[in-house]
């Protein structure tokens, strides 16, 4: 069986960690499967959507180290951030840049690579008995993956820097609280509500959801004029598509506009 399981169903592309006698500690080799998946997704215009989830009681329990090409033999400067780079780093990037809107179904425990997995998805969905844990500090090692840049634009920095600081656990129903989760449900509902939201955005204007994700990342780190013309010029090459140039038509002509993606 393989570690990671993929299928496309309804525009939906489910990519699903396999480990779970491992919680889904997620190695080098399922990285990269992941990572060309998402670009896939982005590639494929019959994907229209992704859905990030896992099999057992773990989303992801963070990284599984062993085997990983930078993880034996003798280490010399610059191996561990260049091992950061091209792993956790490229991996967490990739959920971001996916040119199709990513929901994480977040079944279990989400720690370290785990929590930054499930925070860089554009919508978060948890079962009640989730959980998110910043364990990098309970080892003595700075958060990396991403963490110290998503957390902060969450949640803002002091709720960042305790999570980050001390470490605990928190429930699915205080990451709600705090504005990690979109949605907290039931285990059993998970499937069904995150098949729900990813088939309602396959349904969508895809190129527009694209440009929107991209504004909304990009708008983190721009100042307003730089935002505003970025703004400006996706909905110049948005106009394009024929999915605005539907969306437009079904307004005037007051009907439900059927999307195709294009």
């Amino acid at each position: 069986m393989s570690d990671v399981l993929h299928t496309v169903e309804n525009g939906v592309s489910w990519i699903t960690l396999n480990r779970p006698e491992a919680m889904n500690a997620v190695t080098w080799d399922q990285r990269e499967r992941i990572i060309a998946l998402l670009a896939e997704a982005s590639a494929d215009p019959d994907v229209r959507a992704v859905v990030v989830t896992a099999t057992g009681r773990g989303f992801c329990a963070g990284a599984d180290l062993r085997g990983a090409p930078a993880a034996s033999g003798e280490r010399v400067v610059g191996d561990v951030a260049r091992m950061i780079r091209q792993g956790a780093q490229r991996f967490v990037a990739a959920v971001m840049d996916c040119e199709k809107p990513v929901i994480a179904a977040v079944n279990g425990t989400a720690a370290g690579i785990g929590a930054h997995l499930a925070f860089a998805c554009d919508l978060v969905i948890a079962a009640e008995s989730a959980r998110f844990i910043e364990v990098f500090v309970r080892r003595g090692l700075v958060p990396d993956g991403g963490g110290a840049y998503l957390l902060p634009r969450l949640i803002g920095p002091q709720r960042a820097k305790e999570l980050l600081f001390f470490g605990d656990a928190v429930t699915a129903a205080e990451a709600r609280e705090l504005g990690l989760v979109n949605r907290v449900v039931p285990a059993e509902e998970l499937p069904k509500t995150a098949r729900e939201w990813a088939e309602r955005l396959a349904q969508g204007p895809t190129r527009a959801l694209a440009l929107t994700k991209q504004l909304v990342n990009a708008s983190l780190d721009a100042d307003r004029a730089t935002a505003f013309a970025a703004e400006a010029t996706a909905q110049e090459l948005n106009m394009t598509t024929r999915d605005a140039q539907e969306g437009v038509a079904s307004f005037v002509e007051r009907r439900e506009a059927r999307y195709e993606g294009k």
